[in-house]
Formats: structure tokens, C-alpha cells, sequence
């Protein structure tokens, strides 16, 4: 094993519910088990670790394959990929059941003899027909602020679109050019967006199949609806376009978003007290 290095980095992590039959196991499971195990793993090398809760998905929001439980967020310090990192004490209680709740499992998959736990299921990638596990690297800042620079918190609450997209194989360059030289500057031009922010994802990491995240921001979804739905009709569609309408990529599999308010609703590391029901 070779020597630690230090490498900051932020990473997302997009979480699914398939059914309102399972957002309160999976809730469970996330802050039962999950919040303090993942705390006492790597408390000492990362210094944000936070959930946020998903808001509704706005109409039409299917196409652009929306996440419906919640945003995972780290900044590490070191890469939890090393192999320096790879020798834990204990392992991580992650059953199968939590990737069907999430999705990336399908329902049968205890039946049919998927992995026996849900650590080695998320590290599969999606090779069984449902969409894969987003667990994505990017820089610890933005690498570009593409509008609303200055923007504060006394300027009102924001109604936050974070989006990933993969282009198709074959169509890496052209499509990422697509998206920065038509896509993001035909948004910006619109007066509802208040905020814009862009990196590539560092794939080179753990060698995740998206290749670009984006933030923008709204009043809220009545303002999304009509630049990403409405306004969007009008945008050209690209000769490498799996579907007809913007964003032209298969939902969840090539374009994954979320829709967010501007807080977590758990700051882990400073926020976690346990798992405390109501009385």
C-alpha cells in the first residue's frame, strides 16, 4: 500500500423510493443503521456528511429521471476509494432490501438469487436492468459559475434542480459540448433561473457512468416548468437523442435529477443524535 495522500473531494449520492410503501423502511434503515455507521467509519476524514430530503416531483418530472427520497453528500479529505481505505473493522449492515426500496434492485431479487447483501449489489453497477447506483465524485468547488454570482440568502429561498447527465457512448465530447455551448447557455438566458453551477465528475475515481452534474435555481417548480418543460419544446434535438422531448436521455440510467431546498435535513456529523422516535 502506498502513502495517504490528501485529495478533497465532494461527492452525491442520489437516493430513490420505487414505492410510498417503503419511504418509512428506507427512512429507517438510512437513520437507524446507516447514519451511525457510516459516522463511526469515516468521521475522521471527512468533514461534511449530509442528507437531504427530495422534494415532490414537479410535473412531468419522470422524464428527467427524478430521485424521490434524498441527496447523500461527503467531502472527504482523503479518497475513499484508495486502497489504503479498503480494511474497515466492521462491515457496513446493508441489506438487499434497501436497494429494492431504493430501486437498483428489482423486486424479485432476493428470490432469484442476487447477491446475499446490499454493499456488493450497489458496487454492480446497473446490469440488471435497473438504474444504477449514482454515487458521484466531483471537485470540491464548482469548476465554473455560469450565472448569479453574488446571489445571498437575503435574495430568497431557492428552489435547487441538481441534475447528472451521461451521454450516450460515442457522443462523450460532442454531447458535453452540446450541453455547454447550447443547452446551459439557452437556460441562462432565462430570467426564472437565478443560479447556475457546473463540474464534470471526476469518473476516475470509482469510475461512475455520469459525466456531468448542474445546479440551477428557481423560485420554484412553477418556474422550472416553464424553462425546462416549456421553454425546452423549442430546443433542437441533438442526431445522437434517445427520446423526443429535452433531455433526451433514458430517465434515471443517462439523466438523474433531484429537486432540493437550500438546507440539509441532517447535518450528520453535527446534527445526529440517534435514532429518536416520536411519543
Amino acid at each position: 500500500m502506498g502513502e495517504i495522500t490528501y485529495q478533497p473531494l465532494r461527492s452525491l449520492i442520489y437516493v430513490d423510493c420505487v414505492k410510498e410503501e417503503y419511504r418509512h423502511k428506507l427512512q429507517h434503515w438510512l437513520y437507524y443503521y446507516h447514519a451511525p455507521e457510516s459516522i463511526a467509519k469515516f468521521e475522521p476524514w471527512v468533514t461534511k456528511y449530509a442528507f437531504y430530503n427530495a422534494l415532490p416531483t414537479p410535473p412531468q418530472g419522470e422524464r428527467f429521471g427524478t430521485y424521490r427520497m434524498q441527496l447523500t453528500e461527503h467531502y472527504w479529505m482523503v479518497n475513499p476509494m484508495s486502497q489504503e481505505s479498503l480494511v474497515n473493522s466492521l462491515n457496513e449492515y446493508f441489506p438487499i432490501d434497501a436497494m429494492i426500496w431504493q430501486g437498483t434492485l428489482p423486486e424479485n431479487a432476493k428470490e432469484d438469487g442476487f447477491m446475499a447483501d446490499g454493499e456488493a449489489a450497489r458496487a454492480s453497477g446497473g446490469d440488471n436492468g435497473c438504474p444504477p447506483f449514482i454515487f458521484a465524485f466531483l471537485p470540491i468547488f464548482w469548476e465554473q459559475d455560469l450565472k448569479g454570482a453574488g446571489r445571498t440568502m437575503v435574495d430568497g429561498p431557492n428552489y435547487r434542480w441538481q441534475f447528472l447527465v451521461s451521454y450516450p457512448e460515442g457522443h462523450k465530447e460532442d454531447g458535453d459540448q452540446w450541453m455547454m455551448n447550447e443547452i446551459l447557455p439557452a437556460f441562462a438566458a432565462m430570467p426564472e433561473v437565478t443560479r447556475m453551477m457546473t463540474s464534470k465528475v471526476k469518473k476516475e475515481i470509482n469510475n461512475c457512468h455520469m459525466d456531468r452534474c448542474v445546479e440551477m435555481w428557481f423560485d420554484g417548480p412553477e418556474e422550472w416548468y416553464h424553462c425546462a418543460v416549456e421553454n425546452a419544446a423549442s430546443f433542437k434535438k441533438p442526431e445522437w437523442a434517445e427520446y423526443d422531448n429535452f433531455p433526451y436521455l433514458r430517465p434515471q440510467f443517462q439523466f438523474a435529477s433531484l429537486f432540493l431546498t437550500d438546507i440539509a435535513t441532517s447535518d450528520n456529523l453535527k446534527q445526529y443524535r440517534g435514532y429518536l422516535p416520536m411519543r
